[in-house]
């Protein structure tokens, strides 16, 4: 791995370790969860053939096969992530010539080819850094002026059921953490609110800042029914760190509850739940 800011540190033992392995597991499970984020992502932007595109966050590489499909050949896209299991997963699913690059990093201080970027995206990448602005503006120093920012990141928990709902069935089990994160601490809710979203990227030097509200469902069974729904929420995760090393007794107890939980939204072999995310978007003066 390239040089890592040493506030990210736990971020990146969290995501090389447990949390990338389980991820990478997971890979079809949460591409296919994920999708519509991705879409509602995409429609935000304009992507034309020949773009050079950076996906930070890329993790499994979902997000940056569907980009270099868009550029096409003569395009380019750079995805970068701190979790090398999740890379490995990216590099062997990527078909052979495709305009893609996938390189290990701490994007805070990765350093850019200099104004070589059209296009700044990400679903779900941006909200784990320990200093967002210097994280942007780090990133900003590889865009061209006039290159584009669109990226994905959830709204309050509060409104978001479906990564919610699964660790309030496993606390009615085990204690809930001891400490509760600052609001603004990094991870999946850290960009919750518009106010510091449109701070950190005026701070790291954007404009035309754009912050849409976007509702979606997520199946959260990916088309795997309610037991599939079950056994990924059990396996990334709050409701999976909860329950982790705790005796059979429990995780059976915990399991059968938020089956009862995500029961009313089944459909079929889907389990839609409500998610709420921000699109965001701005411009590189």
């Amino acid at each position: 791995m390239t040089q890592l800011h040493e506030a990210n540190a736990d971020q990146a033992a969290s995501w090389g370790g447990r949390s990338g392995q389980h991820w990478t597991e997971r890979q079809e499970h949460m591409d296919r969860q994920l999708a519509p984020v991705g879409a509602a992502v995409f429609d935000g932007v304009e992507i034309t053939t020949g773009m050079r595109a950076i996906d930070i966050g890329c993790g499994c590489g979902d997000t940056t096969l569907e980009l270099a499909r868009r550029v096409g050949p003569t395009g380019r896209v750079f995805g970068l992530d701190i979790s090398a299991p999740m890379l490995a997963r990216a590099r062997e699913r990527t078909p052979k010539g495709a305009p893609v690059e996938f390189v290990q990093g701490d994007a805070t201080i990765y350093a850019f080819p200099p104004g070589a970027a059209d296009l700044l995206f990400s679903r779900f990448g941006v909200m784990f850094f320990a200093d967002p602005a210097l994280a942007f503006a780090n990133i900003r120093k590889g865009m061209r002026r006039g290159g584009r920012v669109a990226f994905a990141c959830w709204r309050e928990a509060a409104i978001n059921p479906s990564l919610t709902i699964a660790a309030q069935e496993v606390y009615k089990f085990v204690p809930r953490p001891a400490e509760t994160p600052p609001p603004d601490a990094p991870g999946p809710f850290a960009f919750a609110q518009e106010a510091r979203v449109r701070d950190i990227l005026g701070k790291a030097g954007f404009a035309q800042i754009g912050v849409r509200a976007v509702d979606v469902d997520l199946d959260v069974a990916a088309g795997g029914g309610l037991d599939a729904a079950v056994e990924n929420a059990l396996e990334i995760g709050p409701a999976s760190r909860a329950i982790d090393g705790q005796p059979p007794e429990i995780f059976e107890r915990a399991a059968a509850a938020i089956r009862t939980a995500y029961a009313p939204y089944a459909k079929g072999n889907a389990v839609l739940i409500p998610a709420a995310i921000w699109i965001v978007t701005a411009t590189n003066p």
